[in-house]
């Protein structure tokens, strides 16, 4: 099996030009295959060419490409040890442990670690990234471990993962089995890459497991603020709540963009409602529902900051040190350092935190047998508890998500001896991130689901159109409850149908 056998009709090409989180999404969406444009091909060739020429008749120590690494820095190694030197470089830094990276987010780190390399300034062979490129086609996911990157030397333990199979190491998963290294080559009858100077540092400095959690979780995130804006509407409808906090008036007085454009997007969601129309009983509403425009739209603030730094680093070279073939430099510099990411991970965790924090207080107001709702939203009280616990299980998620969301760039442990002395710790802060964004979507779904239970109570009143057709879809494997039943079924329901939920890209980065 080859490459060859592939149907390579409307193929993704890496060439020269920005990849988006359009594009990224396009490429998840339509399980699209890659190749390398002739461009890139040129580009990767020249970069290795220059790099033989320039060993032949460099005899001082380059870091990396013929010297140890880390504190090893400055322990010359011979030529004839140079592959060996890479080999072993990748084998001795695979010391992953902790629960699987999700496949889809290795998946992701395959197709960044060929971008990155894919500009020609990493010294690799056209033949590594190839296999790479084989790698991602036929859904080949190397098993890769969530703990062991301290952010800053790149991501050196789970890229040495990554790379293991390149040389017949470690294990894989290929048609629902994990295999070993070994075996996926005589699979595809692929020999193992013969690692040249520079080749197992390319691989293993970068950022790409912080990158790729970056990217799951920019487009996790931007749904979820989407979908917070969404079910926080029916809430406010569910409560009787006041539509006067959205009027566009307040709002261009303190014109945060997020704040703006929440607010705007509430507005559109409720147009055609009975129920907000209303004449109302309350002049004000608690924060929960008064503030979305401003807590919401801080959270997209934030994350719009987040999603600039991710776009960078996925356009960027990562690995370390750089060849310069047109001035005739190799520079040892720190572009594998994740301070950059770090920041970016904390301030989206922190963001999203608090959109789990206000939907667990919309639903406490919900449920709190305020402004005509029953008690717990059921009929029959006391004999029934209703919705009294699935608040419970928000609140407690909501606790987790507080102590998850401390930040991680704020520590820095000293590791190889003194020589990596400041480290971003950020691939802690991506898989923290990565555990809050989840619990954020299991927050929604318990206030989606007690939304859903409370608008029954408003009958014969109707919601806007958009937001019946909405709920439609929704109940028809929610239905109005009368008695007690298994709520921890409900919640999984409600989280199913938020995670199926196909949300047009462009409405979902409108602001």
């Amino acid at each position: 099996m080859n490459s060859q056998i592939l149907n390579m009709d409307n193929l993704y090409y890496i060439d020269s030009k920005q990849v988006t989180f359009e594009i990224i999404n396009n490429l998840i969406l339509t399980d699209k295959k890659i190749a390398l444009s002739k461009e890139t091909i040129l580009k990767i060739e020249s970069c290795r060419n220059y790099l033989d020429a320039k060993m032949k008749q460099e005899t001082k120590p380059i870091y990396g490409i013929n010297t140890g690494f880390g504190s090893l820095c400055n322990v010359k190694i011979d030529t004839n040890n140079l592959q060996k030197l890479q080999e072993n470089l990748v084998m001795s830094h695979a010391c992953g442990t902790g629960s699987e990276v999700p496949k889809r987010i290795v998946k992701m780190m395959l197709f960044l670690k060929i971008q990155s390399l894919s500009y020609g300034h990493s010294g690799v062979q056209v033949e590594t990234v190839q296999r790479l490129v084989d790698f991602y086609n036929y859904d080949i996911i190397p098993v890769i471990y969530t703990q062991g990157s301290l952010g800053a030397s790149g991501d050196l333990a789970p890229l040495a993962h990554l790379a293991l199979p390149l040389i017949g190491k470690g294990e894989v998963y290929f048609q629902g089995e994990k295999i070993s290294g070994e075996a996926i080559l005589s699979k595809f009858n692929w020999s193992k890459i013969e690692l040249k100077s520079k080749e197992g540092l390319a691989l293993l400095n970068g950022t790409q497991f912080m990158s790729a959690y970056g990217v799951d979780l920019i487009l996790k995130s931007y749904k979820l603020l989407y979908l917070a804006d969404l079910i926080g509407a029916v809430s406010l409808e569910a409560f009787d709540g006041n539509d006067a906090p959205l009027n566009e008036l307040i709002h261009f007085i303190r014109p945060h963009n997020g704040q703006i454009k929440t607010a705007e997007r509430i507005r559109e969601f409720l147009d055609g409602s009975e129920l907000i129309i209303q004449s109302k009983l309350n002049v004000q509403d608690p924060y929960s529902f008064r503030c979305m425009p401003q807590v919401h739209g801080a959270s997209k603030d934030a994350l719009s900051y987040c999603k600039k730094v991710f776009l960078t680093e996925i356009n960027s070279v990562t690995d370390n040190p750089n060849i310069f073939e047109k001035t005739d430099e190799i520079i040892s510099g720190g572009n594998f350092h994740g301070q950059p990411l770090a920041l970016a991970f904390d301030f989206l965790a922190i963001a999203m935190a608090e959109i789990g924090s206000i939907s667990e207080r919309r639903t406490y107001q919900l449920i709190s047998g305020l402004r005509g709702l029953p008690p717990f939203l059921v009929k029959n009280s006391g004999l029934n508890s209703g919705f009294m616990i699935p608040q419970y299980t928000a609140a407690s998620i909501v606790s987790q998500n507080k102590q998850l969301a401390t930040p991680s760039s704020v520590d820095s442990i000293v590791s190889s001896n003194g020589q990596e002395d400041h480290v971003s710790m950020g691939a802690n802060g991506a898989t923290k991130a990565f555990k809050i964004v989840k619990n954020v979507q299991t927050v929604l779904a318990i206030e989606l689901l007690n939304a859903s239970q409370a608008l029954f109570f408003r009958l014969p009143l109707k919601t806007s159109p958009f937001l019946e057709a909405f709920l439609s879809s929704f109940r028809v494997d929610i239905p109005f409850i009368e008695d007690d039943v298994i709520l921890s079924e409900e919640i999984a329901k409600s989280n199913t149908f938020i995670e199926s939920l196909e949300i047009d890209l462009e409405e979902m980065f409108s602001y």
